[in-house]
């Protein structure tokens, strides 16, 4: 415990000392929008840096009348003189205006910073850039900010999920263990480990590209796996205890069996999670990296902090009512009677009809999957009290729903200030049926690079707006480039975006076999067994269709997203089944682990399936159900974070938690392995003997007494 301190303490000192450095820049090799952005950025790296803008919009009047005209013009002016921003592009200006809308009531301003928000603008001073523009409001003059720099110095910090988490877990706990020192382990362990996780994430961002979204979506999956990790110990333990052995025995044959299955399932977790590096792309390469970390001091508190606190601890862990039940009834055996023995036994009973049910749920669940839309929403989901989204609204309502997301043409020159070639870029682009505006910028004589901005018919998260880049991309520009001495390239941030989405669909089939490959591989080791694994992989695929048919309901179709405040339908992020299907895979295998391998552990002392899958349900359900609580709470808790996507993680996990533990692990799992038979645990001899030898947990437990409503032969063990 003393260990323990010291290397929180020292971990906490470190990270305040280097403070964090997180990046959200991703880089997507080889796309046709990285090609133009690099273009851009080489031929003018001023006007590359990041882009946001200043909207404003008058009550009555115009915004040329001459009292808002002098105040806006004041601010833009300060705002110009700032040393972070490279340039101001106002409306008030001759090539500006274009920038005022056609009734003349809303106009905008571009602010050009030095540099990236990634890489080189200091939130710090968009905050300040923020509070210039605001003091130009008054009554009937509104003054709001958009762009990825202010959404991003405004978006709200992390809440209190963690702590709301913590809370319906105590509650769970409480109920489950009836002690409220049983009910503290856990949840020391699993705080202790997300504060050694997190504060190493902070320290591991000097060190490679970790995203602001990294430590959140780290803190959601390690709170919840710290303190399903710890559960499974206790729970072990107690039963242990009741059994009549000492502390220390039942400590040990704990950590030596559960603790065992606890490392296993910590490395299945690891394993899908850092199936992302498969893809090649920084930014989820990050995110893996650190949910990763704080899984893996997940672990270590679960198979060192734990055993200490249990020692600590002694007989306290379990109840009052237990210890006298102990003291005058004598050791027992918990799985023998109670909610999940009859339950096991109806499953046992009626494993055809239950299986069916189980699967006509999950078909049902899964038909939105077949409909599901990647993309990246824009700011027109941010919360609607938020300086982005209000800009978001001025500028579709004065300018048309594309006006947020413009796309780039830059054109390479062949023939250096070639602008014929870029006028004719312009007609032909202008007769799409997608583009409501087109315009080639301004170049200097003799420029090798030309830039052709246009304004879509609809929204950046638009499915239309996806159709027009394939279009320019496939028809328009390719026509244009066989008759004049140009490469076009399409790009801009929803060119990017889209690209992003392009880029990840086409590795999800490699990424998908990866990790089901892996874990395929690990629990045939374990189990010695080639159905136990299929059948593992099979639900964790059920178990990830069916939660996204949830996303896609709540996020693209926009069923209850009003009411949860999470902004209106839109499509589903690019990045978000990636990185679902990496974590569901982990925390599904989890489950399949604490349940086969209790399972297993009676198959290798009795040979009979049926008991086996029975006695290790009956053994299992209650810990399994117990600890899908606490996920789906502690899950359910980001939802309200006010922010999309992770909200979109938030709905998504906990579905995928309930699904998983309460329709697969406790009805369909027992069910087919009923079904199946003996052939759960066969294996071709050849394979057997090449495979390395690994016992999840030993052998050495001592067989479990029948369950007192059957009578059974004695099975000799050998």
């Amino acid at each position: 415990m003393v260990l323990w301190v010291v290397g929180l303490v020292g971990l906490g000192i470190g990270s305040q000392t280097a403070g964090t450095a997180y990046n959200d820049s991703f880089a997507l090799p080889g796309t046709e929008s990285t090609k133009a952005l690099d273009l851009l950025q080489g031929a003018f790296p001023d006007a590359a840096g990041e882009s946001d803008t200043i909207v404003w919009h008058t009550d009555s009047g115009t915004v040329k009348d001459s009292a808002v005209q002098q105040r806006i013009e004041g601010m833009l002016g300060e705002v110009a003189g700032r040393s972070d921003i490279a340039s101001v592009a106002s409306p008030y200006t001759e090539q500006g205006a274009a920038q005022i809308s056609q009734d003349g009531r809303t106009a905008y301003a571009t602010v050009t910073f030095k540099g990236s928000v990634e890489d080189e603008v200091d939130l710090d001073a968009v905050d300040s850039l923020i509070a210039t523009a605001e003091k130009a409001r008054t009554d009937g003059l509104d003054v709001e900010l958009g762009g990825n720099a202010i959404q991003q110095a405004t978006q709200a910090p992390p809440g209190s999920s963690e702590i709301y988490g913590l809370i319906a877990a105590a509650v769970i706990l409480l109920i489950a263990f009836g002690s409220l020192l049983a009910m503290a382990i856990p949840l020391i362990t699993a705080v202790i480990a997300l504060a050694a996780g997190t504060t190493s994430i902070i320290l591991l961002s000097h060190l490679m590209t970790i995203g602001t979204i990294a430590p959140t979506v780290a803190a959601l999956i390690g709170l919840g796996v710290g303190i399903d990790y710890a559960l499974f110990v206790v729970t072990r333990h107690r039963n242990g205890l009741m059994a009549g052995m000492s502390v220390e025995e039942s400590a040990v044959r704990a950590l030596n069996t559960s603790g065992r299955a606890v490392v296993f399932a910590g490395i299945t977790v690891c394993i899908a999670l850092l199936g992302m590096l498969v893809l090649g792309l920084s930014f989820l390469t990050g995110v893996g990296i650190a949910a990763s970390v704080v899984v893996l001091f997940s672990v270590l508190t679960a198979v060192t902090l734990l055993p200490a606190l249990l020692g600590f601890f002694g007989m306290r862990v379990l109840s009052r009512r237990e210890r006298r039940r102990l003291a005058t009834e004598g050791p027992h055996d918990a799985h023998t009677r109670g909610f999940w023995a009859r339950w096991a036994g109806i499953v046992e009973r009626r494993p055809r009809m239950l299986a069916a049910i189980a699967i006509a749920l999950i078909a049902v669940l899964s038909i939105p999957t077949l409909s599901i839309r990647l993309g990246a929403s824009d700011q027109g989901n941010d919360p609607a009290d938020s300086t982005t989204r209000k800009a978001y609204d001025m500028l579709a309502d004065g300018f048309g729903p594309g006006f947020n997301g413009p796309l780039q043409l830059v054109a390479e020159l062949k023939s250096p200030g070639d602008t014929a070639a870029l006028n004719e870029l312009v007609g032909q682009v202008r007769n799409d049926p997608g583009v409501a505006a087109v315009v080639a910028l301004p170049t200097q004589p003799g420029a090798e690079v030309g830039i052709v901005q246009v304004i879509p018919t609809t929204s950046p998260q638009s499915e239309e707006t996806s159709e027009l880049i394939e279009r320019l991309r496939n028809d328009v520009v390719p026509g244009i480039e066989d008759g004049t001495t140009m490469q076009v390239y399409v790009g801009g941030m929803t060119a990017i975006f889209d690209d992003f989405a392009d880029v990840l669909t086409g590795k999800l089939p490699l990424f998908l076999g990866v990790i089901i490959a892996l874990g395929f591989l690990l629990l045939t080791v374990a189990f010695r067994s080639l159905l136990v694994p299929l059948t593992a992989a099979v639900m964790n695929v059920l178990a990830a269709a069916a939660s996204f048919g949830v996303i896609v309901a709540v996020f693209q179709w926009g069923w209850g997203a009003e009411a949860l405040n999470i902004g209106a339908a839109g499509p589903v992020e690019a990045f978000v089944p990636v990185m679902m299907l990496a974590i569901l895979f982990g925390l599904s295998m989890d489950y399949q682990v604490f349940l086969v391998s209790r399972m297993h552990e009676e198959w290798v002392h009795t040979g009979d399936n049926k008991r086996a899958i029975t006695v290790g349900q009956a053994s299992t359900g209650r810990v399994i159900t117990a600890a899908a609580t606490i996920m789906i709470f502690v899950f359910g808790a980001f939802i309200f974070e006010g922010q999309r996507v992770i909200a979109e993680f938030g709905i998504g996990l906990s579905s995928a938690v309930f699904i998983d533990a309460f329709i697969l692990r406790t009805l369909l799992v027992p069910a087919l392995m009923h079904w199946f038979g003996r052939a759960n645990w066969w294996i071709p001899k050849w394979l057997d003997r090449r495979l390395p030898h690994l016992t999840v947990e030993p052998a050495d437990e001592p067989v479990a007494p029948p369950r007192p409503e059957e009578k059974r032969e004695p099975i000799a063990v050998g």
